[in-house]
């Protein structure tokens, strides 16, 4: 282990900056390449060692259940959910957090930037497990709800990921569990488009770092109304319009293109933000921004300082206004723009299941498609296809 002060660290950047790696894919090369990652321990300490910090998000059930916001509220709004603590005031309002906790009577208490207090851990490393002392590092919590039977620590992401920092759920646990007797729930929520996934994690040995396992996991999402009608109609009324001179999408998850979508519609970031703030690797970030440019909904362009920089085109930024169930539905118009989109969903509707690689790589290959040459690149684009129609077919409330 090395321990590195905020101050020697400030010499070159901030501290906060130099420190902030909330996902493996956001660490420093030279921390990738030796398996490094870094820990707070005091308010101006920190320490360096070969930590097994982060943890896989474990697989997201298939099933969502619908959930609705009370009528009388106008204020929380599904597609203007553009931060962490107005999801989680959404989350409450709507019962998902009392569903999802099993409790009785819970309310919102604490949250905000605190003082650890002191306490002992492991953690593993390559080389065995490694003791260290906590002692008032800085820690935040995004949010706590006490119940009659438990308190439950939420930590909050408005982007989906692969991974998460274990510290963000360890830190606050080992905090609370000194000043409180009731049982402690610690629970993770990301959100994006109108759904929440919710991970409830236990820590078995709570001296140990590394020792949390799933206990619960499940999603909710804001009922959208939208009936396979609506997506029948949009095949008859959307013309397919010839192919734009971009590359054909890899990027298999829509749901994490419209999560760009709402990241960017509150700002325009740099290739560098996406790829250093939201748990993408470079890779990702072109394959996603170009996906969203495929679509015209995302713009790429070169500003003052000549850096790369995206934005929502003006198409984009309508659509990301809408109320969330028009939202959708002209998301999916785009998508069925395209020929391959479009032919695919109508033989899926058709015949009640996904067509076979061969079938959409023939369809592809009748597209005029931009730039595919090779069998084996349409057979990998192939998989897009397949499921940017399974998430249309998933917003289907019947």
């Amino acid at each position: 282990q090395y321990v590195i002060s905020a101050k020697e660290i400030k010499e070159f950047r901030e501290p906060r900056l130099m420190t902030k790696f909330d996902h493996k894919i956001n660490l420093p090369e030279i921390f990738a390449q030796n398996s490094l990652a870094i820990l707070p321990i005091t308010r101006g300490d920190y320490v360096i060692s070969t930590f097994s910090a982060y943890k896989d998000f474990e697989n997201v059930s298939a099933i969502s259940e619908r959930v609705s916001i009370p009528s009388h509220l106008q204020s929380l709004i599904p597609n203007f959910l553009f931060s962490e603590s107005i999801a989680l005031n959404c989350a409450y309002a709507s019962g998902i957090l009392s569903d999802f906790l099993e409790d009785d009577n819970i309310l919102p208490t604490v949250n905000g930037r605190m003082s650890s207090g002191i306490f002992d851990f492991k953690i593993a490393t390559d080389n065995g497990a490694l003791p260290l002392s906590v002692n008032n590092s800085q820690i935040e919590i995004d949010a706590a709800y006490e119940g009659i039977k438990y308190i439950s620590l939420f930590e909050a992401k408005k982007y989906l990921s692969d991974d998460f920092l274990v510290r963000q759920l360890y830190y606050p646990l080992r905090t609370w569990d000194s000043r409180v007797t009731k049982p402690i729930k610690t629970v993770f929520l990301t959100f994006s488009n109108g759904t929440f996934y919710l991970y409830q994690y236990e820590f078995e040995d709570m001296y140990h770092y590394n020792s949390l396992h799933l206990v619960k996991q499940k999603n909710y999402t804001i009922s959208q109304e939208i009936s396979l009608l609506d997506v029948e109609e949009l095949i008859k009324t959307t013309l397919i319009e010839p192919e734009v001179d971009i590359a054909f999408p890899q990027a298999n998850s829509m749901l994490r293109i419209i999560n760009l979508m709402e990241l960017l519609a509150e700002k325009t970031l740099s290739k560098r933000e996406i790829t250093d703030e939201y748990a993408f690797d470079e890779r990702q970030t072109n394959y996603y921004t170009d996906a969203g440019r495929y679509l015209g909904l995302i713009n790429k362009s070169q500003n003052q300082d000549d850096k790369i920089v995206f934005d929502l085109t003006d198409l984009g930024e309508r659509i990301m206004s809408l109320a969330f169930r028009e939202r959708q539905l002209e998301i999916v118009r785009q998508i069925l723009k395209h020929r391959v989109f479009n032919e695919t969903l109508k033989l899926h509707l058709q015949f009640g299941e996904m067509p076979n690689v061969q079938t959409i790589v023939k369809i592809m290959k009748e597209s005029n498609l931009f730039n595919i040459n090779s069998e084996s690149t349409f057979v990998r684009r192939a998989s897009t296809v397949m499921r940017w129609i399974e998430w249309i077919l998933s917003i289907i409330e019947e």
